[in-house]
């Protein structure tokens, strides 16, 4: 078995969901549940050792467009969030992360050192991820704030704009050049997250954004979940000449399970292969090199393949990967050591 640390899930809101209705979101990672797609029993079967897990503000119950009869859709940015509500569930939601950690369900990790000892353990290695920094004053006085609470991990905006950026809309087909890039303040980010060794991560933000991080920035470039522009032309893909710079930063990218970045036709339908996984492992593997490829799974926030179906399905992927050739070695580095080199880089390590 290929153990897997992936570079992206929505764990803490299906948790902070459940939570709100009343549900015990320790119980319900430790135990296991029917729902979603990771707790620790699937993670442990499918060897899912540990991963991002995004402190995500949901924006209502936003869906994508319906296709029209060629199986083009554009659904509009969600609506910028207010400050001060979005500031209240980033912290209930950091608190079920340290609840986790504390009751020993799960380990929160600040280092590679940690990542790679909560593996050994058999204990699943978290890193508490921002998607989105709507929770972030302008001034950034609460980054130290979510930064001593274990933040490792942020992309400056998700699928709507903020006070840092500006994001791309889920539609298919369409470019990636879809608006401005950060704003004054976004460049302020991402010079502290630099100080403070606190990875950033573009896979929602603009292809202008793209490039306002990579002159500034002196970390090497992290998109958490996206896959290839040239394979499915969705805005949330990436360019071969985005995933160029990827490549000569020392970054990575990680394939998204989402079936919409997937497939040829864009559409969100779970009957999609492992066929069109591994084709986008080829593609950027062929553009980047085996070094600058990862997996982001986005597991709990999207339609994934049905033969992958939860996190006690990762190693049907390996399996894939497998078949089409891809050594141990290599598939070592796609599955766990690429994420660690990358992540240890940007915590200045």
């Amino acid at each position: 078995m290929q153990l897997v640390f992936d570079g992206h899930n929505d764990v803490l809101l299906r948790l902070w969901r459940n939570m709100k209705a009343g549900g015990d979101p320790v119980a319900e990672f430790a135990g296991g549940t029917a729902g979603g797609h990771i707790d620790a029993p699937r993670a442990k079967k499918g060897g899912l050792a540990g991963g991002l897990c995004a402190i995500y503000i949901p924006s209502g119950d936003l869906v994508l467009s319906d296709p029209d009869a060629d199986g083009h859709y554009a659904t509009p940015l969600a609506a910028p969030l207010d400050y001060a509500p979005s500031l209240d569930i980033a912290l209930e939601m950091a608190s079920i992360a340290l609840r986790l950690d504390r009751a020993g369900a799960w380990r929160l990790c600040r280092s590679v050192s940690e990542i790679r000892k909560a593996v050994e353990d058999g204990v699943f290695a978290a890193v508490m991820h921002m998607e989105g920094c709507e929770a972030i004053d302008a001034d950034l006085v609460n980054l130290d704030v979510f930064h001593a609470a274990g933040l490792r991990s942020l992309g400056p905006v998700w699928s709507r704009h903020n006070i840092f950026g500006h994001g791309v809309p889920f539609a298919f087909p369409m470019t990636t050049d879809t608006g401005p890039g950060l704003t004054d303040a976004g460049f302020r980010l991402v010079k502290e997250c630099n100080r403070l060794g606190i990875a950033i991560d573009l896979s929602h933000i603009t292809e202008k954004g793209f490039w306002d991080v990579a002159k500034t920035s002196d970390q090497p470039l992290i998109a958490s979940h996206s896959n290839a522009h040239a394979l499915t032309p969705v805005a949330r893909n990436l360019t071969d000449r985005q995933m160029d710079a990827i490549r000569d930063s020392g970054g990575l990218a990680g394939l998204n399970y989402a079936v919409t970045m997937l497939r040829p036709d864009g559409r969100d339908d779970a009957a999609t292969p492992l066929s069109d996984m591994v084709r986008h492992i080829n593609y950027m593997v062929e553009r980047m090199g085996i070094d600058s490829v990862a997996l982001g799974s986005d597991f709990d926030g999207a339609t994934i393949p049905q033969q992958i179906s939860d996190a006690a399905g990762n190693q049907n992927l390996v399996a894939a990967l497998k078949t089409e050739g891809y050594a141990d070695e290599d598939l070592a580095k796609l599955c766990r050591e690429n994420w660690l080199r990358v992540l240890g880089k940007a915590w200045q390590e």
